[in-house]
């Protein structure tokens, strides 16, 4: 069984490109993974290189910024390339099936307006009704 579920948050904005041949979206990003302290007290972070493909990487790269907390599930894979020097290079990687947007937000909003936004948010804790919604500003029933 090959099955990897990560919560963390970016150490970098989303890279996208496109495949040569089908031009299929590929965002490559890593995230930020604390390991349980260790009995002295010291902590120790993961970074994992994750590795998203199509429509879903086209939203990672629309919604995701460093920082970002995300949820990711999916699967290992390793691999190896020789660099220029000649000498072989190992990588692994996640290649997330699904990604999780733990903290939403277009990419090119301002950190510094959220916290504003967030204290005059009505009690459901969104800020406005999403795109092609209308608001409803009455009681509802049940």
């Amino acid at each position: 069984m090959n099955s990897v579920v990560l919560i963390g948050r970016l150490t970098r904005d989303p890279e996208v490109r496109y495949s040569a041949g089908t031009q299929m979206a590929i965002c490559r990003f890593s995230v930020a993974i604390d390991r349980p302290p260790r009995q002295n007290g010291e902590k120790q972070t993961d970074f994992p290189n994750v590795v998203v493909f199509g429509k879903q990487a086209e939203n990672c790269e629309r919604f995701l910024a460093k920082g970002r907390l995300v949820g990711i599930q999916g699967r290992l894979q390793t691999g190896s390339y020789t660099n220029k020097d000649g000498a072989t290079v190992y990588t692994t990687d996640v290649v997330a099936d699904r990604v999780e947007f733990l903290e939403w937000g277009d990419r090119n909003e301002r950190q510094a307006a959220r916290p504003a936004a967030q204290s005059s948010a009505p009690a459901g804790g969104f800020d406005a009704a999403p795109e092609g919604f209308s608001a409803i500003d009455e009681d509802i029933p049940f």
